[in-house]
């Protein structure tokens, strides 16, 4: 069935709702793990400058490329060293060109959450048919890797298409990870047909090494005290629960100058006894455990 765009219904968290054990911030491991379709870059890179229109920016490619070289494998052992299990956004060509890569990442009990073919690949660029084709291929790649079909997704840069909630639910996806308008997970009902809702999870950027670093140019370890400040003053301010991501891109803190910040983020949260460090499609079962929480 084909369900017109904006029939959604979004049920909301109420102030009832809590996290197991009634603690106030539920925080999730993030890594970023993503590539590019042949013949494309990011669009800007490390110097912070763009190239002249027309030409290929080979720097920023390079820069990008350090993430399946190294990145992936420094963040990934940090993770196991300190026995977290990660929600890793994996792009489709990565799956495609480094399969064994995200083979280890479930070995090591990671969750594996689908993040389109290409960051150039974008669903807000897509009509429904491109953007179905889409999902079907980062899916396939992902699953044909590790034998495992994602059952989360989160486009680049968290921008959905008007259709995307209904096409990932027709796919199958239990939750998708392009909310910005809550901190709380959201059940977004869709009428009709076998699956008639998803889970939208936020995508928090409070705790994100690539506009903290890249964008805005903190240094790396000046992310620790952010985390550190939101879960103390947050939580004494206000008593409602909240989610609380912390992102690392393998291509950017997946380096030296940003690895032992993710590392020493870990090692914080890990000595706390009021969060509760989970994975997404966690949240995303218990969302759908405590649907009476919602309105």
């Amino acid at each position: 069935m084909t369900m017109p765009i904006g029939t959604e219904s979004v049920r909301r968290a109420g102030t009832e709702f809590r996290w197991p054990g009634g603690v106030p911030v539920a925080v999730i491991f993030n890594i970023a793990y993503e590539g590019w379709s042949a013949g494309k870059a990011p669009g800007i890179g490390p110097m912070g400058n763009v190239l002249q229109p027309g030409y290929f920016d080979t720097n920023a490619d390079s820069w990008a490329r350090y993430g399946a070289v190294r990145g992936i494998q420094r963040l990934s052992r940090i993770a196991r060293a300190n026995g977290v299990k990660a929600s890793v956004m994996v792009s489709g060509v990565l799956a495609e060109r480094h399969p064994q890569t995200v083979a280890d990442l479930r070995s090591d009990g990671h969750e594996i959450v689908a993040h389109s073919y290409g960051m150039d690949v974008i669903p807000i660029y897509l009509d429904e048919a491109a953007e179905r084709a889409n999902i079907a291929r980062t899916g396939d790649l992902i699953e044909k890797a590790c034998g495992l079909r994602p059952t989360g997704w989160i486009s680049p840069r968290a921008t959905n298409s008007l259709a995307s909630p209904r096409l990932l639910a027709e796919a199958g996806y239990l939750w998708h990870g392009d909310a910005n308008d809550d901190d709380l997970p959201a059940l977004i009902e869709l009428p009709g047909g076998e699956r008639t809702g998803i889970v939208a999870l936020p995508l928090t950027m409070d705790v994100n090494d690539l506009p903290h670093s890249i964008r805005y140019g903190n240094a790396p370890d000046a992310l620790i005290g952010q985390f550190e400040a939101i879960l103390d003053r947050a939580t004494a301010a206000d008593a409602q629960p909240f989610m609380l991501d912390v992102t690392a891109h393998t291509h950017v803190f997946g380096r030296p100058s940003g690895a032992w910040v993710y590392d020493a983020m870990i090692k914080l949260a890990l000595k706390r006894t009021d969060i509760w460090i989970t994975t997404r499609a966690e949240v995303a079962a218990y969302a759908r455990e405590k649907e009476a929480w919602f309105a």
